[in-house]
């Protein structure tokens, strides 16, 4: 596809109106709800590519399929088995079948298709986007937004020279009860925030010993792998404990911490830490996950502010009444969000003084789909960023910074414990054992560039 057929595809989405034409099909005997919708514009709708659809892709797929302005057109996965299910799910809720292309990059060579929505394990997140940058694709991309503080600088190069959209799943920017308790402490509630306390609780159970055997048949193993250099397959880590291993995954830190330390720092408005410490381990069972369950991750500001960061994978006790969440303790009063779609304001002698509740239920230990309804607000903002340019309310830049404070706090944890930061970029400062987390090795030829 050339760069003015991108072009003009980009601004054919940009052009036509949600809702310009106006069918009189009403009653008609051949048309559902459900479909009267989906034709009423149907020449502007997103053409979207799921990459990833075992989980937390699975329900993404059928968000996106609910969408009147989308399609999703294929489904791309190596486990054939989760893409099968996927399928069917979305053929059921949008009512066309979308094609399966087990490599995803088949679908980015596809000139119809609009986005990539990755949900893929963290070590293809950013390699993953930024192919589908340079395919002419705009990216939804599940948080984190990469697996290494060098692969987010290259997705925020990598944007800027393409001009595609980008927004990262760190839904919660977009709930309105959430936004409106950050708008509210920027207004000073509770007057200057200081400290945000955040962390996250569960019960996991242990992952065992793996034992190298056959790749299953319904597996492409190499492809599941690609940009991560070669290891045997083991029977503990498809699917989802690949998240405890350094080589694939980013730890509960960025896991479940990402979200709670992005809504921290956008509520204390800050960038970059000038230090940051950890401390914690796998304290809990003996078996071959390598990350923490156990962390406590802390980062002080220029501006004299902290965040802090405490996960405890293996011990679900709740913090004052909930097992994800974020307070903000400020000169006049506290401010706490919860893992809803809610808040509350106290006064320094801890009187609740304001409360606004949940409207929709939420789980927070909910490991695919905790929060459907609220979520499809994030996804029709993406889609109003690629049509009509509006403002993202998590663009890759703002995506990436938050990203790197959990990543710090990691590289930290594994090299002893203590990182001094430059506030004006993020990077690591005269700690070369440290620098070199800064990025990742990659299989042969499968290094990301721009």
């Amino acid at each position: 596809m050339s760069n003015n057929q991108r072009k003009s595809r980009r601004q054919f989405i940009k052009d036509v109106s949600v809702g310009a034409a106006a069918l009189s099909l009403v009653g008609h005997p051949r048309f559902s709800a459900k479909s009267y919708a989906r034709i009423l514009g149907a020449n502007d709708r997103i053409r979207v590519a799921m990459m990833g659809v075992n989980a937390r892709g699975l329900a993404l797929a059928n968000n996106f399929s609910a969408q009147p302005n989308a399609e999703v057109v294929y489904v791309c996965d190596v486990d054939r088995r989760a893409a099968d299910k996927c399928i069917a799910a979305v053929a059921k809720s949008q009512g066309s079948t979308p094609k399966s292309a087990p490599d995803f990059r088949k679908a980015l060579e596809d000139s119809g298709v609009d986005a990539l929505v990755v949900a893929a394990p963290d070590h293809w997140h950013a390699p993953a986007a930024i192919l589908a940058s340079k395919a002419g694709k705009h990216v939804y991309l599940e948080k984190p937004c990469s697996h290494n503080p060098n692969e987010g600088e290259l997705l925020m190069a990598v944007q800027k020279k393409y001009n595609n959209v980008i927004q990262m799943g760190n839904q919660r920017r977009s709930w309105p009860n959430v936004a409106k308790a950050i708008h509210e402490l920027h207004n000073g509630i509770i007057g200057k925030p200081y400290f945000a306390k955040t962390w996250y609780s569960n019960n996991r159970p242990s992952i065992g010993v793996g034992k190298e055997t056959a790749v299953p048949d319904w597996l492409d193993y190499d492809l599941w792998q690609g940009p991560a250099p070669r290891k045997s397959f083991k029977d503990n880590v498809i699917h989802y404990n690949w998240h405890w291993f350094w080589h694939w995954g980013t730890g509960e830190a960025l896991n479940n911490g990402t979200h709670m330390v992005d809504l921290a720092r956008w509520g204390l408005q800050v960038e970059y830490p000038t230090k940051v410490t950890s401390v914690g381990g796998r304290y809990r069972y003996q078996d071959d996950w390598q990350t923490p369950d156990t962390q406590v991750i802390n980062l002080e500001f220029a501006d004299k502010s902290m965040i802090s960061w405490e996960g405890r994978s293996c011990n679900g006790q709740t913090v004052d009444g909930s097992t994800v969440g974020v307070i903000f303790y400020g000169e006049n009063g506290t401010l706490q969000i919860d893992g809803g779609n809610a808040y509350k304001v106290f006064d320094l002698k801890g009187k609740l003084v304001k409360e606004v509740k949940n409207d929709v239920t939420i789980d927070a230990r909910n490991l695919t789909n905790p929060s459907q309804a609220l979520d499809a607000i994030h996804i029709q903002n993406f889609f109003d960023g690629i049509k009509n340019g509006k403002k993202l309310a998590s663009d890759i830049q703002s995506g990436h910074m938050s990203t790197l404070l959990v990543q710090l706090g990691n590289i930290a944890q594994r090299t002893g414990g203590l990182l001094q930061v430059d506030p004006a970029n993020g990077h690591i400062l005269n700690n070369s054992k440290a620098a070199a987390l800064w990025s990742r090795e990659y299989e042969p030829g499968w290094a990301p560039t721009i």
